[in-house]
């Protein structure tokens, strides 16, 4: 039910583009969108857009602090490149006892609440366990139960991580290094990217993402290299027969490994499956397919401002029941009103029949969020397409109670630099960090939202706004433009549109 896939690339040269001032910084809150005349295919010219003054103090990113929580934990150590198989003896059974500063979300403590069942259940000896399907390592994780709580994925053993456990993607990375990885996203941060989307869809209200948490977990049940466990057993041993020595040591068990936690969702199918059904046998009530529209248009939302590139059919999850009066005649029961009167016995059980009758109910989950905010447009070989355009409801345009909940978001700047300072404070927990190459996948961000507003205001469809031309809006500053005067203070905003194409579109 959950399926796994990572990508990690060289970078490569920013697309070809024009350049202009977009966007000018005052004591105005709200972003106004001029309506812009966007054709339907993705060759287009530079368009040129009015400077809107918005207020300085309300853009200035966040500070990185040294004192993070995400940045105390010492390097993960990467030990030789041999592989073990798993263990599973009572000397890997040695987990560590947990530290204040780890898995604590002060601001959601169910959440932290159901990290400590699952750190509890690796302590007893109730191992996560690997998922069959997908190309990098990811984990089951269950309460001491035994029910899945979510899905664990390190971020050393994605796709392209050095300990990804599946030999395909061994294989590809050394025999087809020409056609490894995708060039327009920043190697390993796929766990990252799914936390990212989980904060998106939390601030935009669109509750099609189960929630997700960047963490720290350790289990015998994960990929170690022999050196690490053979370190974890010396310490161990060391500590039983020289206590003192022991306590010098800062843990004893196998290395915390980093990575997404993502809240396991029950009752699902992947959306496939479900189309299927909807399409050959029209089980689908009119309230079922108006809500289902709505929900898909949010993933469209979703989508297209973290730019996924990796958004098939079998990576967003669909749960339909239907509602018992469908199951057994279709509709209403009638009441017979020449033999039986309103107030009659028989008449009040019928309409109590019907009362219970609860509506059917559709969710939908967008898993797999690990291969998106690219710091460039897709400009190589390959296009990595929205897989849902070509479903019938992407030609459905945008429904007003869509345009309602997004629109007065996206149209307030403040807002979007909100979201932007929010998914800093997620990436910059990585020790990779680079703030310049963070930077340009905000670009890419308010690009794709500024094609997204311009496309709710026109009530386009989403196969319309996959049309609209790839743009990135890069933020900078006036002391860093000598064509500036020194009367001008606060930040500007540079439009880019894309010029440059894949060479496949459809894949």
């Amino acid at each position: 039910m959950t399926h796994t896939r990572r990508g990690d690339t060289d970078e490569s040269d920013t697309s070809d583009s024009d350049e202009r001032p977009l966007l000018r910084e005052n004591h105005h809150t709200q972003l106004q969108f001029q309506d812009i005349p966007l054709p339907d295919v993705t060759h287009t010219t530079t368009t040129h857009l009015p400077l809107t003054e918005m207020s300085a103090s309300s853009l200035h990113h966040s500070v990185v602090s040294e004192n993070s929580p995400l940045l105390s934990h010492g390097p993960l150590t990467g030990g030789a490149a041999g592989e073990e198989s798993l263990s599973t003896s009572k000397m890997d059974h040695q987990i560590p006892s947990r530290r204040l500063h780890e898995n604590v979300f002060p601001e959601d403590p169910e959440f932290s609440q159901m990290i400590h069942e699952a750190e509890l259940a690796i302590e007893n000896g109730i191992n996560p366990e690997r998922v069959v399907q997908g190309s990098s390592g990811s984990y089951f994780v269950k309460n001491h139960e035994g029910v899945i709580l979510g899905i664990f994925k390190p971020k050393n053993e994605e796709p392209y991580g050095k300990m990804n456990p599946k030999f395909l993607k061994l294989v590809q990375r050394c025999c087809c290094p020409w056609c490894f990885g995708r060039g327009c996203l920043v190697p390993n941060q796929g766990y990252l990217s799914e936390a990212g989307a989980s904060l998106i869809d939390e601030k935009m209200k669109l509750g099609i993402v189960p929630k997700t948490r960047v963490i720290y977990l350790a289990s015998p049940a994960f990929n170690y290299t022999r050196g690490e466990r053979a370190k974890s057993r010396a310490k161990r041993d060391l500590a039983e027969h020289f206590p003192k020595m022991g306590k010098s040591f800062k843990r004893l068990g196998l290395p915390l490994k980093v990575g997404s936690f993502q809240v396991f969702v029950n009752g699902y199918k992947d959306a496939d499956y479900w189309l299927r059904r909807f399409e050959t046998e029209s089980i689908l009530s009119e309230t079922a397919t108006k809500e289902f529209q709505m929900l898909f248009e949010r993933m469209v939302i979703l989508d297209y401002i973290i730019r996924n590139t990796d958004r098939g059919n079998d990576n967003w999850l669909v749960m339909y029941e239907n509602s018992d009066i469908e199951k057994l005649s279709g509709k209403k029961p009638e009441v017979d009103l020449l033999q039986n009167s309103p107030d009659s016995p028989e008449s009040e059980k019928q309409a109590g029949d019907w009362n219970i009758v609860q509506k059917p109910v559709i969710k939908l989950a967008a898993i797999d969020n690990g291969l998106a905010f690219p710091f460039k447009h897709p400009d190589e070989w390959r296009a990595y397409p929205y897989y849902w355009a070509w479903l019938p409801q992407a030609r459905v345009p945008f429904s007003q109670e869509t345009i309602d909940l997004v629109l007065p978001l996206l149209s307030d700047m403040m807002f979007v630099e909100d979201l932007a300072e929010g998914l800093e404070e997620i990436f910059r927990g990585d020790k990779g960090f680079d703030r310049q190459m963070f930077s340009k996948q905000m670009s890419v961000m308010r690009g794709q939202i500024l094609n997204l507003v311009q496309a709710l205001k026109d009530r386009k469809s989403p196969v319309q706004l996959v049309q609209m031309p790839p743009v990135t809006i890069e933020r900078k500053r006036h002391v860093d433009d000598l064509n500036r005067t020194n009367s001008d203070t606060g930040s500007y905003f540079q439009q880019r549109v894309q010029d440059r194409m894949p060479f496949f579109k459809w894949c």
